[in-house]
């Protein structure tokens, strides 16, 4: 794995690819990944990543991880009579 990363390295710096672009995209596709295996359940994603739930719900807003990832959805709330 370490020669693959180190690859990719390569190629973003090659690339011209910014510090900051890479980890957040990194990031995203890190929490998404964990996200997918664990159901979409935050609490349980946030324990795999070692991180807190709420700063993992930050990063679900940030990145805008919803839908069909498994992340954040929103549920519809039923119409008032």
């Amino acid at each position: 794995m370490k020669d693959q990363l180190e690859r990719l390295v390569a190629q973003m710096v090659d690339a011209g690819v910014f510090f900051q672009d890479a980890v957040s995209e990194f990031e995203k596709r890190y929490i998404r990944r964990v996200l997918e295996s664990n159901g979409g359940n935050q609490s349980q994603a946030a324990k795999a990543l070692g991180i807190h739930r709420n700063t993992l719900g930050r990063k679900v807003e940030e990145y805008k991880l919803t839908g069909r990832n498994g992340a954040r959805q929103t549920k519809a709330k039923p119409a008032k009579k």
